[in-house]
């Protein structure tokens, strides 16, 4: 991969986090690449940095009042949005990233986000407590959902004194992130994949009905992480409040056989199916037009199996085509991954134990395995967006074999 930033144009975002100086090194970086970089603030920010070092550097005004002095002779926040090829935050505040996440625009950061159609790239830097509260991690999921590249903060000493996960990555690693963002790899163009995500919902009655936990996390970061490799995604969702990722086709469904419907319709053209869904394996026989009434303290519940999708799919594979199965398991992991590998006649099996920490329905991050018949591969704790590049890069060295 080329090192040159030659004729792009990044947009940094600075907050007032206390690591707010080692921006100016990333700037420095980003500069020395050839990157033409536009440096906005936020107020607090420059009370930490003065906007005159980032100028100088940079080359070019820094924005912070956003009714301040217009530099282009147009509205500048929108000029800045079409040039833009990439939009960085950092370091991002919780405070930031609620405004993100909420769609506000009360500042140059917030309101050139809503603007942009380029990657975006945020890298959290806060206190430990902060980074971790349930509030945070629900809007960094948020924005991890729109396709956000999210960087992990790192352990060490924060501003507190105390030691903890939330200190900013060091600007060397947010710059070689970038360039992956400004420089993506394109080993998918031209190549269909399908996707399915979620779960499904099997109606017992109007109200009721039989579902899991799956929130559609895993899936939908791999739609948006093929869809920046370059294909042509259609992701196939049971119901989530995730939003779909930008640049996918997105089909969303209830039930089992709703799934398999869509997927039909996509699969003969796919390249790479990866079924990441959690469809319920079985729905009730009859389902009841009216509202089922408490009535005695047992109910018996008669159902009947699904359709296994994956396997439905499997059948249908056409020679070079390459399919991925998901097993969330709580026993016997890799025992029970192994025997899918036949049933489902797919190529690999993404195998986890979601009651494992960090692991599972509804976190960012997952402790997977790749199972095939050459064996099992172990990866590490990552977020769900690795998990998702690594899946792809086995699917990828499999097509066309």
């Amino acid at each position: 991969m080329s090192q040159s930033l030659q004729g792009k144009t990044v947009l940094l975002g600075v907050t007032g986090g206390i690591a707010a100086y080692k921006a100016v090194e990333v700037v420095s970086r980003l500069v020395r690449l050839g990157a033409s970089v536009h440096v906005l603030m936020t107020v607090a920010a420059t009370r930490l940095v003065a906007p005159l070092t980032f100028q100088a550097i940079s080359g070019h005004p820094v924005r912070v009042e956003i009714l301040g002095d217009q530099n282009t002779g147009h509205v500048d926040h929108v000029t800045l949005t079409h040039m833009a090829d990439l939009l960085i935050v950092a370091p991002a505040t919780a405070n930031t990233i609620a405004n993100l996440a909420g769609g506000h625009a009360g500042d140059w950061i917030t309101v050139t986000a809503l603007g942009v159609r380029c990657p975006v790239l945020l890298a959290p830097a806060m206190e430990a407590e902060m980074y971790s509260n349930p509030l945070t991690q629900r809007n960094l999921a948020t924005l991890s959902g729109l396709g956000w590249r999210i960087m992990e903060p790192v352990e060490g000493r924060l501003a507190s004194g105390l030691m903890g996960k939330g200190r900013l990555p060091e600007p060397a690693e947010i710059v070689a992130e970038a360039l992956t963002l400004l420089q993506p790899r394109q080993d998918l163009a031209g190549k269909v994949v399908l996707v399915t995500a979620g779960t499904t919902r099997e109606a017992l009655d109007p109200v009721r009905y039989i579902g899991n936990r799956s929130t559609g996390k895993m899936g939908f970061a791999i739609a948006a992480a093929a869809a920046a490799r370059g294909a042509a995604v259609t992701l196939v969702s049971g119901p989530s409040v995730l939003p779909p990722p930008a640049g996918v086709t997105f089909v969303g469904i209830e039930s089992c056989q709703d799934l398999l419907d869509a997927c039909l319709k996509v699969f003969p053209q796919a390249d790479i199916t990866v079924a990441a869904a959690a469809p319920a394996d079985y729905r009730p026989a009859v389902y009841q037009q009216q509202k089922i009434k408490k009535a005695g303290d047992e109910l018996t519940l008669h159902l009947i199996k699904n359709p296994d999708v994956i396997a439905e799919l499997g059948r249908r594979k056409r020679p070079g085509q390459v399919t991925v199965a998901f097993a969330a398991e709580t026993e016997h992991v890799i025992e029970n991954a192994r025997r899918k590998l036949t049933s489902k006649h797919a190529n690999f099996v993404v195998a986890n134990d979601v009651t494992a920490e960090g692991a599972g329905f509804g976190t960012d991050t997952n402790r997977v395995s790749f199972v095939s018949e050459g064996g099992a591969e172990e990866l590490p704790l990552l977020t769900k967006s690795e998990v998702a590049d690594r899946l792809l890069d086995k699917a990828v060295a499999l097509l066309g074999r």
